[in-house]
């Protein structure tokens, strides 16, 4: 075959004219008709809901989460794992193709939930949904019911399931929807009046970071606070190379997320991505119940410490004011590298909360702050954080809007450095700015995710990767007289 016939030429485009596009799409005529839009969207900053519901699924020992809807989708949620964890996602799918779409998928889920408890013998199947399923309606509730009458799956066998349409809300979304139906599942008869196990139940929300939950775990560790924390990726999607293959290589057991309901305290991390779990849990459990923000930065980090302490009566370890005092100068030490600088933001509503606090700590400048799908609230709290400090009058936030409009701010109202995962890079190159990478996914760098960026070691961590670069940056392009062996 030729190299004529081989590509098929839609259209012709002078060079003149790609050159005089490329650069009206640099100009605030272009920026008013983009942010005009209304149904198109380029380039959001969140993913589908059943990809959350994942998350969460994996978090519990012995969970195999089972997708009902179409291969494809399964293999999107699984590779996005895989990309940005460089481990196997473990999940399987009933494979529903245009027969499902016109007849309903039970038969589908029939031999699905079938062939995967006989070849993988899961203890839980957690059920969630793709965008097929939801549009013709199916009724899981029914189908999972007559699955365990019919003899498909052993009646004992845990099965929480969750409604994920993909056309509706985010990742975020989806997390939050199975992870109150796999709570619901598990504690289910469980409560028993006045017993306390004398626990913390953790709930870290949607994070890509296994380094997080590392970190949680180890400062509850050395205060000496059982905890369960639900649910626990953190072994999951970063597990030993030692020759063995673990199909279930952690998570959180399920008697201890049964137990939760008798817990101590329960607190979410993230309020954006547990809204509906920790109003069922205000309801359910036993114990205080309460939403805190990331401990992102000294100050967020602070109030974490001090609640652990004030709710279990225990003082804050000696290590963590050491590491407080590491991080105090840390950051002193290198605070004129930020101080000043703008930065446009984009990723999740939790993360942006706690990045946006540290940015104000370090006397740096939230100038673009973006989140491509949340509400009305989100904006409302983000705007009276900036309030609480001069440094972010200037911010401006921007709701339900996606990267291609952050790319319109950011070559019409230039900052110095864009913090976000993977998916803002092409803004970044075409304002010729540094992409810090922190969120999800990131699948063009190797082991961010085994990074913590919250508590004081993750303040340190952050500070260093955005210091440096800017140093690095002014080695590359300076002129050779002001090429100097200190910065």
């Amino acid at each position: 075959m030729s190299a004529e016939a081989a590509v098929k030429i839609v259209s012709e485009h002078s060079p003149e004219e790609i050159s005089r596009v490329t650069e009206w799409i640099n100009t605030e005529e272009y920026k008013e008709k983009n942010f005009a839009r209304e149904a198109l969207v380029v380039n959001p900053a969140h993913a589908c809901q059943p990809l959350g519901a994942q998350m969460v699924a994996t978090g519990f020992a012995g969970a195999l989460p089972f997708i009902h809807g179409s291969q494809g989708c399964a293999s999107y949620f699984r590779s996005t794992f895989s990309r940005h964890f460089r481990e196997p996602a473990a999940a399987t799918c009933d494979a529903m193709t245009e027969d499902g779409a016109v007849f309903g998928g039970q038969n589908n889920l029939f031999k699905g939930l079938e062939n995967a408890y006989a070849l993988y013998k899961p203890k839980m199947i957690p059920v969630f949904t793709t965008c097929m399923p939801e549009v013709i309606g199916d009724d899981l509730t029914a189908f999972i019911k007559n699955a365990k009458l019919q003899g498909h799956l052993p009646e004992e066998v845990p099965t929480p399931y969750a409604n994920t349409p993909s056309f509706n809300g985010s990742h975020i979304h989806g997390y939050d929807s199975m992870m109150r139906s796999i709570l619901q599942t598990l504690t289910e008869g469980q409560k028993v009046e006045g017993k306390c196990t004398g626990k913390l139940n953790l709930i870290p929300g949607f994070d890509g970071n296994t380094g997080n939950l590392r970190e949680y775990k180890r400062i509850l560790g050395l205060f000496g606070i059982p905890y369960t924390m639900m649910a626990d990726i953190s072994e999951v999607f970063d597990t030993v190379c030692d020759g063995t293959y673990r199909l279930y290589p952690g998570g959180t057991k399920m008697e201890d997320a049964a137990e939760s309901i008798n817990g101590k305290v329960t607190i979410s991390l993230q309020k954006y991505s547990t809204t509906t779990t920790m109003k069922w849990i205000e309801e359910e459990y036993s114990g205080e119940k309460l939403t805190m923000p990331m401990p992102f930065g000294i100050k967020k980090t602070d109030e974490f410490l001090m609640k652990l302490s004030e709710l279990f009566g225990k003082p804050v370890p000696e290590k963590l004011k050491e590491e407080r005092g590491l991080a105090v100068d840390a950051l002193t030490d290198a605070h004129q590298y930020l101080h000043g600088k703008k930065f446009a933001l984009a990723g999740d509503p939790d993360y942006l909360i706690g990045l946006v606090s540290f940015l104000l700590e370090m006397g740096a400048i939230p100038y673009h702050i973006l989140c491509s799908r949340t509400t009305k609230k989100f904006e409302k709290e983000m705007k009276a954080l900036l309030a609480t400090s001069p440094f972010g009058a200037q911010g401006k936030v921007y709701i339900n809007k996606d990267l291609w409009h952050m790319r319109s701010l950011l070559v019409t109202d230039p900052v110095d450095g864009i913090i976000g995962d993977t998916h803002a890079k092409w803004a970044a190159r075409d304002a010729r700015i540094p992409l810090f990478r922190i969120g999800f996914p990131i699948i063009d760098r190797v082991n961010l995710h085994r990074t913590p960026v919250v508590g004081y070691n993750g303040a340190v961590n952050i500070l260093t990767m955005i210091a440096n670069k800017f140093l690095d940056i002014k080695d590359e392009t300076c002129e050779n007289q002001w090429f100097e062996m200190m910065r």
